[in-house]
């Protein structure tokens, strides 16, 4: 149970290592990119990236979380079940991104620019790398590697920035978009490197825990656990395409940056859920006790970083400029607020997911997406760009508060976690 818990903390830590040092280098990356381009510019090719981690979020079919729940258990079948993840992803991102072009002047006129020939094509392509991007992080931690979920995202974040200010001198208008393509193609190259050639082949040949669930995933969870990542897709991917219509590309801007600092909090929260979920399947016994752990450790951190946030939101969104720092600050302290409450949100989600709970973990995010955008979308005119940061303080406290009341339906009672079918939302007994 120590090495249990040991790995639960470190996975964790260096999942959340990750993500701070991803948010301090794409925010030099953003700073950079905001004064080597005008903020139109900045505003329209964010929104057109936000788009892309859309399609492709929606493209791999929550592959990740899959991958992430039945990787650290699937032994010899690791390299073929994540092989077919890679095809059926980039297969349907490609599709959707085609389409998307195609649509674009009917949902998003503001990027009309994509669809230029040359560049709607390194679009199509970047969005099906972008997917493989996402599933190799799942990957990696199911296989304990979180070590180089933080080299291959350096990679990127490092790549991103040479590119950015490489491409600023010849394309002044797109070159931020190219930047993320060209480093996410070398990214993507050099970890699956490591997989193909060492990841795979040792994990073949550890056998798994007898404790282990070594269940594989059928197509009812791939299908169900998709159903609940698409709210959760919707609800963040859409938020700057939406802002960017009703506001400008200006407004999108302060938007894009604000928004991209506090839901670094949310990135802290994610990592945990995420090794929550690799444990339980290895030691499904453990859940309750990592749950806890989880909320007690995460909590102390969530609370000093939004207070942190909070007080110097000015100083932190001044690296773009004076004008981001005046027009996002507000949005940035109500989305680090938000992101405590998220905490009981994602443990229930992990929970849920470790235990097979899917119409829970689609209710869950249902619930909480839709709130969210819909309170978004009303305090938005009143607002500014500060009431999308207050509709999702609204909804992930409402949330997290019934969630809390009702813990019996995502948390599991007695030593050991219940053992409900792929559908099923069953309660304790």
């Amino acid at each position: 149970m120590r090495q249990s818990k040991d790995h639960l903390l470190r996975t964790g830590h260096v999942l959340t290592f990750n993500a701070l040092l991803t948010a301090a280098l794409g925010a030099g990356y953003w700073a950079l990119a905001a004064r080597w381009y005008d903020t139109g510019a900045v505003g329209r090719n964010y929104s057109a990236v936000s788009a892309m981690m859309l399609l492709a979020g929606v493209g791999q079919l929550n592959l990740t979380n899959v991958l992430l729940r039945f990787v650290p258990t699937a032994g010899d079948r690791t390299q073929l079940l994540v092989s077919r993840a890679y095809l059926g992803a980039c297969v349907f991102s490609v599709f959707l991104a085609g389409m998307f072009l195609f649509l674009v002047p009917w949902i998003s006129p503001g990027l009309l620019f994509l669809r230029e020939p040359l560049l709607g094509g390194c679009y199509v392509l970047a969005t099906a790398a972008y997917a493989v991007f996402v599933i190799q992080d799942g990957v990696l931690t199911g296989l304990r590697r979180p070590d180089w979920v933080v080299w291959e995202n350096a990679v990127f974040a490092v790549g991103k920035i040479v590119l950015v200010g490489v491409l600023a001198v010849v394309m002044k208008s797109t070159g931020i978009l190219l930047s993320w393509a060209l480093a996410l193609v070398l990214a993507v190259i050099l970890t699956n490197g490591f997989l193909y050639a060492r990841a795979f082949p040792r994990h073949a040949r550890t056998p798994p825990d007898e404790r282990a669930d070594t269940s594989r995933p059928t197509p009812k969870y791939i299908a169900l656990d998709y159903v609940a990542a698409l709210f959760w897709l919707g609800a963040t991917a859409l938020l700057p395409i939406i802002v960017l219509n009703r506001c400008g590309p200006d407004q999108a801007a302060y938007f894009s940056l604000a928004w991209l600092a506090g839901f670094t909090l949310y990135q802290l929260n994610a990592s945990m859920g995420e090794s929550l979920v690799v444990e339980a399947a290895n030691d499904p016994a453990q859940l309750l006790r990592h749950c806890r752990r989880v909320l007690r450790h995460t909590g102390m951190l969530q609370v000093v970083g939004a207070l942190v946030l909070c007080a110097a939101a000015p100083l932190v969104l001044r690296v773009f400029g004076t004008d981001y720092a005046q027009n996002g600050a507000g949005l940035l302290r109500l989305v680090a607020l938000s992101a405590i409450p998220n905490l009981v949100v994602i443990t229930a989600m992990s929970a849920c997911r470790a235990q097979r709970r899917m119409r829970m973990l689609i209710g869950i995010l249902g619930v909480v997406c839709t709130l969210a955008t819909g309170l978004s979308l009303v305090l938005l005119s009143p607002l500014g760009i500060a009431g999308v940061g207050a509709g999702w303080l609204i909804a992930q406290s409402v949330v997290a508060a019934w969630l809390w009341w009702r813990k019996p339906l995502w948390l599991p009672v007695g030593s050991r976690s219940e053992s409900p079918t792929d559908g099923g939302m069953v309660g304790p007994k």
